[in-house]
């Protein structure tokens, strides 16, 4: 360059000089990868031959190194000129407005005198707060703009409504801006319309407006264009989408006479959102009939409308056909495919394959961790999920609610619970499902106070209309002995589904109060919210712990009869628990004898209960054979047909079971029970010695006993399940882990409170007898949460009705 400059340009000629430089910066082409360098040797043999650019030229320099990416060369020429133009000051105001960076971007704007400025230089700083999502600064601008006296252009409006749809929220918005154009006489200009159908169809979402006025001035505009562009079409057809109303939009799009890849994406992806998965897989047949080339968005839809609907062999035709006819693929395009084929193997129930997808991924972003995260979790292979939740390089709020949600639905509540307070530790403000998920361990534990330490937090941070944090709310008190509260909380949100619903009935159902559930039931019918497969289970559970055997059988007959729901094996363990409870054994068996599936573990357990409760040993015996030979491992069987023969004294035959379970290995888990006070959990075992104040309570057991004895208690014998002596028993008895935790509790607690004892295993019968007593000689209710439900003892009598 300096050879060539110094044989062909005069020195002394600084006009020559200067179209020189001009002309080799004209060859610096924007998007190309010499162009920087060549600026910087342009750049450097100017300071070196003290040649003194004039502005052209520099702007020219500053306008190559903004395209160049390189801002930092820009602004460091910049901050040299000693006056720079207004087209200095745009193109760089421009270039930070591109690189999202318009705090830098409004330092020059602030800086520049306003007799600089003009109407261009206004476009570029409306445009940076529209890259900045900062709708209202955009339109305040504008604003200052016209009362300055700078006339807004195409570029001004287009720029404006944009940031327009950004905040607004009412027809007025639209209408006020909308005059604007018109007075301007952009009117007729595409882009602005454009822009304006976009707004009017942004503000229809607003719950403010009418969506079907806005969508209709929409319309009106759309259909007066003079000219209409692809954008035009795809606006006006997202709109119809985005608010629900497919037909309008499948009229526009069938009325189209080039149907573009964006408008077949926008009716695909709208009937996938919209539930109708066979309208959007007959969209992609015809599109790809059409020979129309399918994009990621393409089949992220259809992938995703596979997934929804369980279509897995469909989808695994899309990724098999996307492997054949996708050569080469771009980066985004693998990236958010491959983000939907994880989504599709984990809902469909293949954990590995969605795992070997990740791992072949070439780029991954957080949304593919996190799809990761949720597929181990969603399949219950929770140590996995922990693992790979440590592994994550970044975690975001969606992680650690996928993570604290799981551990609650896997039983680990504690670890729920610390995960929740460690995502608080490292600056994360949780949202309304993270609380859901830190409530839902609170239920898990039966930890009430933490649980409405939650519920305090969720109303001072506004999440108490949340309700997705409500439903988690209703089965926390439910869970926690509190079905009163549960109730009050169902009955005041604002917002309920059937999840909402299901949840209460079930509620209802644990705590006895059968004839309620059935109540809310039918005003859920009333409400014309349909039941789902939920409600039934937990309707029958709540005929079944009240013995509405009648309502219980007419409402599994309804449920494929008027509701089109086939009962499942679950379904039918809860019809055979129904009966069994009630003795209606022929029943039972004659239920059986029509399933349409052989028996599993849920049928023999549910026929096994009922006759551990009524003492029929022949069919109990046949029932618990066969669990015995579906799942030998587990000790509830063993446990339940010992306690049968010992009942009946067959203590020959008791042993053997006992001798069989010690050979196969089982151990029995051992039964214990909880109090909570004072924010601290309290756990008792049989017969415990443990307990710093374990004394104390045997002493006010014995105390209480002698209260209760004077009243008419005596201990039933015939729940000590063991060849002994009478008074042996009657010790045995009086140790019992459920006995020593309300015990502790009444003396813990402050007087009048209510006392919730939560178990592991079913109560003892003698414990259940003696708690009602006890309830009357102390005047307190008492909460016993088992197994299987709730039993509330207030003045000698049990919400169970003894039935249980």
């Amino acid at each position: 360059m300096k050879n060539a400059a110094s044989k062909s340009i005069n020195p002394c000629d600084s006009r020559a000089v200067a179209n020189f430089y001009a002309t080799q910066l004209h060859l610096c082409c924007p998007h190309s990868p010499t162009s920087y360098p060549h600026a910087r040797r342009v750049h450097a043999h100017m300071t070196t031959s003290g040649f003194k650019p004039r502005g052209h030229i520099l702007n020219r320099l500053i306008d190559v190194y903004c395209k160049s990416s390189h801002l930092v060369s820009a602004h460091q020429l910049f901050d040299k000129i000693p006056l720079p133009d207004i087209v200095a000051r745009t193109t760089m105001l421009a270039a930070y407005s591109a690189s999202r960076k318009p705090d830098v971007a409004l330092e020059i704007f602030n800086t520049t005198p306003l007799r600089m400025r003009d109407t261009v230089f206004y476009n570029a700083m409306i445009t940076a707060h529209c890259h900045d999502e900062d709708g209202h600064a955009a339109i305040e601008l504008f604003r200052d703009m016209r009362r300055e006296g700078f006339p807004p252009d195409n570029f001004t409006f287009t720029s404006v409504l944009s940031a327009l749809a950004l905040v607004a929220d009412r027809e007025t918005h639209c209408q006020q801006l909308h005059c604007a154009v018109v007075k301007s006489g952009t009117g007729l200009v595409t882009s602005v319309v454009n822009a304006l159908i976009s707004v009017y169809v942004k503000c229809a979402s607003s719950p403010l407006v009418s969506s079907s006025s806005l969508m209709g001035a929409a319309r009106k505009l759309f259909d007066e264009m003079p000219m209409r562009d692809e954008l035009t079409w795809t606006t006006i057809i997202t709109g119809y989408v985005r608010n629900g109303d497919l037909d309008t939009a499948r009229r526009v799009f069938e009325g189209m006479e080039e149907k573009l890849v964006v408008a077949w994406n926008a009716m695909i992806s709208g009937y996938v959102h919209n539930g109708f998965v066979s309208e959007a897989l007959e969209m992609f047949r015809r599109m790809n009939l059409s020979g129309i080339k399918l994009d990621e968005f393409t089949y992220t839809s259809v992938l995703s409308a596979c997934a929804s609907a369980g279509l897995f062999l469909f989808g695994k035709q899309v990724h098999a056909y996307i492997l054949r006819m996708e050569d080469e693929l771009s980066r985004d395009f693998s990236l958010s495919v491959d983000n939907a084929l994880i989504t599709l193997y984990w809902k469909c129930g293949k954990v590995d394959e969605a795992r070997m997808i990740f791992n072949n991924m070439p780029v991954r972003d957080l949304v593919s961790w996190n799809a990761i995260l949720s597929t181990y979790v969603s399949a219950g292979r929770i140590n996995e999920a922990k693992s790979f939740f440590i592994e994550m390089p970044e975690r975001n709020l969606l992680t650690w609610t996928v993570i604290i949600s799981g551990m609650a639905q896997n039983g680990l509540g504690e670890e729920g619970l610390k995960l929740f307070n460690q995502m608080k530790l490292e600056g994360l403000k949780p949202c309304d499902y993270a609380f859901a998920g830190a409530i839902s361990s609170c239920a898990v534990l039966a930890a009430l106070e933490h649980g409405r330490q939650l519920h305090a937090q969720l109303v001072r941070l506004g999440f108490d209309s949340s309700l997705s944090a409500g439903n988690a709310l209703i089965t926390m008190y439910a869970r926690c002995g509190v079905v009163e509260a549960a109730h009050c909380l169902f009955l005041t949100m604002p917002f309920v589904d059937s999840v909402s619903w299901n949840a209460m009935i079930a509620a209802l159902g644990q705590h006895g109060h059968g004839a309620q559930a059935l109540e809310l039931f039918e005003q859920m019918l009333e409400e014309e919210i349909l039941p789902d497969r939920i409600t039934f289970l937990s309707i029958l559970s709540a005929c079944s712990h009240a013995g509405l055997v009648n309502q219980g059988r007419s409402y599994f007959n309804a449920m494929n009869g008027l509701y089109g729901i086939r009962p499942d094996e679950d379904h039918y363990a809860r019809l055979i628990d129904l009966l069994c409870r009630a003795g209606k054994f022929s029943e039972a068996e004659d239920a059986i004898q029509r399933l349409p599936f052989e028996l599993g573990v849920p049928i023999w357990e549910a026929l096994l209960g009922g006759c551990r409760i009524h003492g029929n040993m022949d069919l109990g015996v046949q029932a618990a054979e066969r669990l015995l030979e579906l799942r030998p491992q587990h000790d509830g069987t063993y446990i339940l047909l010992s306690n049968m023969y010992a009942d009946v004294g067959r203590w020959d035959d008791m042993a053997k079971v006992r001798k069989l379970m010690r050979d196969r290995g089982v151990k029995k888990e051992p039964g214990c029970s909880w109090v909570e006070v004072e924010n601290k959990v309290h756990v008792f075992l049989a017969d415990d010695t443990a307990h710093p104040e374990v004394q104390a309570v045997y002493n006010y057991l014995e105390e209480l006993g002698m209260k209760m004895r004077e009243l008419g208690c005596v201990p039933d014998t015939k729940y000590a399940l063991h060849d002994v002596g009478s008074d042996k028993k009657q010790h045995g008895l009086s140790t019992h882990s459920e006995k020593l935790a309300v015990v502790f509790g009444l003396l813990k607690l402050p007087h009048g409170a209510t006392v919730r004892v939560f178990k592991n295993l079913r109560i003892c019968g003698d414990c259940h007898n003696a708690f009602k007593f006890m309830s009357k000689v102390v005047e307190r209710d008492i909460v016993v949460r088992d197994g299987k439900r709730f039993h509330h003892f207030r003045n000698g009598e049990c919400s169970c009705g003894n039935y249980w």
